[in-house]
Order: structure tokens, then C-alpha cells, then sequence
């Protein structure tokens, strides 16, 4: 049903009868599934980004399962497995990181393996930096102590280790989340940090695994920005069209064409490339 709504909504916004298009219909099918999203309070973007994802996975994948149960004959027998674990939304969202797992005892060294819609981004400095500032300060070396240990197969005992991510699978579209919302002192607070971002020719091969042979360089194609802070905000995004690559701004019912200038904001909170 939310698969549905969804569908309608994108029809509506490139059919091009309307100056806007209102999600009402999508915003109510979808609280149905995810209560908490029914409620006129205050959310989080990523969270709310990561669900509708995740629904329309869960949609597509079905439909998908169902397809090729259709098509093969009673008697081939074939399991279906293979392809009910994914679906356009995997095909185009998902990549893989890799955790390097090294023991500083025995130097063994192990992988684990993760998937990934989103990228939380730590934001290292409180004034001004660059998305290459937060792509190393994610992606840095980090040393397991004390109660962060690993248990070592080897050694047979809890030991420090150092972890390293690498990206194993470089999604099609790769969604960067600037982690704005902290902690600090038992009270969480906005940072206003500006973070410079690429509008074109981000290169992510310093961060790729060698194993991974995907095109690794990405240009931007919208932005979702929080102006606000923690007890009250305003969500706005920038979309450029994919066919006039003209830059447009989204607020409520306010939609204007804008320079690319103007794409570069403070209040950057989620960005697609």
C-alpha cells in the first residue's frame, strides 16, 4: 500500500500539472505502517529517510519473489532466496563496508563485513569544515581498549585491536548523513559547524577496498537542509533535475528555480551524491 502511494506521489510531481504536490496520501498510508510518523511532532529526517527505504525494500523485494516463483515450473524446485534479498531500493542504496579487525597481540587479522543505506558523518570541528574532513575523520583508524576489547580467536582472550571501514561496494547513489545532533554534558545540541561539500568529482577511492572495482566518483544531486534547533525545525531541500540539471528549492508549497550558488548552505543535514 505504502509502494502505491509512493508511486502515485512521483507520478504526480513529474506529470508537471501542478506548481506543488502535497505527500498527504503517501504521509498517511505510510503512518498506518509506522505509528510514530502519524503524530504533527517533530522528526528526524534520516530516521524517517531510512524507514520509507527500508518499506519500499520490503514492498519491492516481495513483488520480486513473487515474480519468480510465477515463472519457474513446479518442477525445477529452484529456492527463491537468492533474489528475494533485493530489490531497485538495495540496487540502488546499498553498499558495503568492511571492518578491518586487527589483534595488537597476535596482529591476526579479521573482516566484518556490513551493509549500508546511509552514512553517519562525524562533523570534526565546531566552525568550519569540509565533507573531506568528515569522510577521514569517519573513516580513520580507531584503536578497541579496555572495555571496547575484542575476543581474539586466536589468542583465545579479550585483546586490543585497531578497526579500519573501507567500502567494499560503492552504491549508485551514496546518501551522507552530517551527524549535527550531539551529546554533550547529558544534553544534546545542534552544531551549526559549516561543512563545504562538492557539487561535483567527489572521489572516494581514498576509502575503497581494493577488492571493489564500482566507479568511485560522484556528483551532488540534492540536499536536505534543517534550519532550527533541537525543540523546533524547519525541513527545505535542494533537488537538481536530472534532466535540465537546473537547481530547484523545496519549502512546503514554495517551489523556485535557484542559482547553484545558493546550493551551498549551512544547514545541510543530509546529502545525496
Amino acid at each position: 500500500e505504502s509502494a502505491t502511494a509512493f508511486a502515485c506521489l512521483v507520478s504526480d510531481m513529474w506529470l508537471g500539472e501542478f506548481d506543488y504536490v502535497s505527500p498527504e496520501a503517501f504521509h498517511s498510508v505510510f503512518g498506518k505502517r509506522y505509528p510514530a510518523f502519524s503524530r504533527r511532532t517533530q522528526h528526524d529526517a534520516q530516521e524517517f529517510l531510512i524507514c520509507v527505504l527500508d518499506d519500499l525494500h520490503e514492498a519491492f523485494k516481495e513483488v520480486r519473489a513473487q515474480l519468480c516463483q510465477e515463472r519457474q515450473s513446479p518442477a525445477a524446485g529452484a529456492s527463491t532466496r537468492s533474489s528475494s534479498g533485493t530489490s531497485i531500493i538495495t540496487q540502488l542504496f546499498e553498499g558495503q563496508l568492511s571492518y578491518g579487525i586487527r589483534c595488537l597481540t597476535c596482529k591476526a587479522l579479521s573482516d566484518r563485513p556490513e551493509s549500508f543505506t546511509v552514512l553517519s558523518l562525524p562533523i570534526p570541528s565546531t566552525r568550519v569544515c569540509s565533507l573531506q574532513d568528515c569522510l577521514e575523520c569517519f573513516f580513520q583508524p580507531d584503536t578497541l581498549t579496555r572495555n571496547n576489547q575484542i575476543h581474539c580467536f586466536w589468542c583465545g582472550s579479550n585483546q586490543d585491536a585497531t578497526v579500519k571501514a573501507s567500502i567494499t561496494k560503492a552504491p549508485q547513489i551514496i546518501i551522507f548523513h552530517l551527524k549535527r545532533f550531539a551529546w554533550e554534558d547529558k544534553h544534546r545540541r545542534k552544531l551549526s559547524t559549516t561543512v563545504c561539500y562538492p557539487f561535483s568529482d567527489l572521489d572516494l577511492s581514498p576509502y575503497i577496498s581494493t577488492s571493489c572495482c564500482n566507479n568511485t566518483e560522484y556528483s551532488l544531486c540534492a540536499v536536505v537542509n534543517h534550519a532550527g534547533d533541537m525543540d523546533y525545525g524547519h525541513y527545505t531541500a535542494f533537488c537538481k533535475h536530472s534532466v535540465t540539471k537546473h537547481w530547484y528549492s523545496f519549502d512546503d508549497a514554495q517551489v523556485t528555480k535557484i542559482p547553484d550558488s545558493a546550493v551551498q548552505a549551512d544547514t545541510a543535514y543530509l546529502l545525496f551524491y
